[in-house]
């Protein structure tokens, strides 16, 4: 990729936190690479290469720096609304798609060729696809060393390496020194009673109140519930169930707790908390072109930090959303609740009873065998959810990123019970697709209604949206809360 060299230098100098996560600095006279906002001294320009992301840097041969530490930089999705392939086969890495299947896979799940998916990876990120999960895998490790009391042994087997030794090579060829160097320095040996507790870097600003409320409307008792100021659920993970609890933490960060009884299933519980957090968005570019619309731009002033709220599990809010079809969100947690206390999975798990919790969301072996009738809901979205549930059972995949939104939207429409709304919310909040947008959402209608409240037809409010993209998703999310804003105003201060 191409970094003007001068301007790099000159972010570095000034220590520009715009450009965090964005841009790496690898100092030749030392081997190590930093972020932009290093307390260190700057050193100079004729001793630094600049990279576009920590796996460059790495497979250059630079070491991770341990004063501004590379790793817990926001890991921020530059490509958005311009790179879609690059930020869908991320998503999959996370996932694990390379250590269950290799390239082939990842690139067979993306529609693309091999050399084509190098080669994004190459403009965008400096680094190939393999290259850039060894290097996720490795700074996660120093991660948990740094931030947790977990046994070596424990730490690689939560990194996704395979044994101990393995670990420690890799850990070595990396950054020079072995892991166990590292609980040596000051505030390391600290642990946790129980439970692993990380930070997790985003972007400022961060609207955290509404991503809370738009939890609050939508939490299903005993699955999910607000603690305070912290979210709090019961969550599956490869056949592993745990806890997750998730709050603001001190700066820019969040603060992620999991309780999990298997540690390998960490990487893949922390991609789903960024991802449904929307940890990865830089709201620089959000906010420059929603901005400038009249109807959005005082949107985006009230609530600058606004993100758009993801999704747990694909085949849960598909669930939801054929539950939610015609109601109202009130309704549709409602009869969400119903589902999950008659067919949930029961929970006997301390963590989880600590917050009050005792199931898990209903999944797709669950629901498949069940009789419609039984189902506390119209006949007909009652036989929708269980042929959806045994898709879900046939094809793992159904509800994992795929190759565009529109290809995304044709394959969710053809499911029994989905239509244009539902498979637009599903790509919005499982997929996360930047530009989906559920243009006939009654919320959306109302949000944009004229100052005299005639509301827009959904096809008005379709090609009013055409100027929005790519960032129709976070559109939605502004008008939601406007109508939300305005719904809890007409209640009055009694409510």
């Amino acid at each position: 990729m191409d970094l003007d060299p001068a301007a790099s230098f000159r972010a570095f100098a000034t220590r520009d936190i715009r450009l965090d996560g964005r841009l790496f600095a690898g100092v030749t006279t030392t081997g190590i690479y930093c972020r932009p906002v290093c307390p260190a001294r700057t050193p100079r320009p004729e001793n630094v290469r600049f990279f576009g992301s920590a796996a460059a840097a790495q497979h250059a041969g630079f070491r991770p720096c341990l004063r501004c530490r590379p790793e817990t930089a926001p890991e921020l999705g530059a490509w958005n609304g311009t790179a879609n392939t690059v930020s869908r086969a991320l998503a999959l890495i996370d996932l694990g798609v390379l250590d269950s299947g290799g390239l082939q896979d990842l690139t067979r799940r993306l529609g693309v060729g091999e050399r084509h998916l190098r080669r994004l990876f190459q403009e965008h990120l400096g680094a190939s696809p393999v290259a850039v999960a060894q290097t996720r895998r490795l700074l996660m490790a120093r991660r948990l060393v740094l931030e947790t009391g977990l046994a070596m042994s424990e730490v690689a087997l939560a990194s996704g390496f395979g044994s101990i030794r393995r670990f420690n090579e890799a850990f070595q060829a990396a950054c020079g020194h072995p892991p166990s160097s590292l609980r040596r320095r000051p505030g390391a040996e600290a642990g946790l009673a129980d439970g692993v507790t990380l930070r997790l870097a985003y972007r400022p600003p961060y609207d955290w109140s509404r991503m809370l409320d738009f939890f609050a409307q939508r939490q299903v008792a005993g699955v999910e519930r607000i603690d305070g100021q912290a979210y709090v659920r019961t969550l599956a993970v490869a056949g592993v169930a745990g806890v997750v609890r998730v709050e603001p933490g001190r700066g820019d960060n969040l603060s992620a707790s999991l309780w999990f009884p298997d540690l390998r299933v960490l990487p893949r519980v922390l991609a789903q908390v960024r991802r449904v957090f929307d940890l990865a968005l830089d709201p620089e570019p959000v906010l420059a072109h929603l901005g400038k619309d009249p109807d959005l731009g005082p949107l985006l002033a009230r609530r600058p930090g606004l993100r758009a709220p993801g999704a747990w599990d694909g085949f849960e809010v598909a669930v939801r959303a054929i539950l939610g079809q015609q109601v109202s969100v009130v309704a549709a947690r409602g009869l969400a609740g119903r589902l999950a206390e008659r067919h949930g999975v029961r929970l006997d798990f301390e963590p989880a009873r600590r917050f009050g919790l005792d199931r898990l969301f209903p999944g797709p072996e669950r629901l498949a065998g069940l009789d419609p009738e039984s189902l506390p809901m119209p006949r007909a979205r009652g036989r929708a959810l269980a042929a959806i549930a045994r898709m879900t059972l046939d094809d793992g995949q159904l509800f994992g990123p795929g190759q565009d939104l529109e290809s995304a939207v044709r394959r969710l429409t053809a499911l029994p019970g989905v239509g244009a709304w539902t498979a637009q919310y599903i790509a919005m909040r499982a997929l996360r697709e930047p530009d989906a947008f559920p243009h006939s959402d009654l919320a959306l209608l109302r949000a944009a209604a004229d100052p005299e409240g005639r509301r827009p037809t959904p096809e008005a409010l379709l090609a009013q949206a055409e100027a929005w993209r790519p960032w129709r998703a976070y559109a939605a999310a502004h008008l939601w809360a406007k109508d939300a804003d305005a719904a809890s105003q007409s209640k009055g201060p009694a409510q």
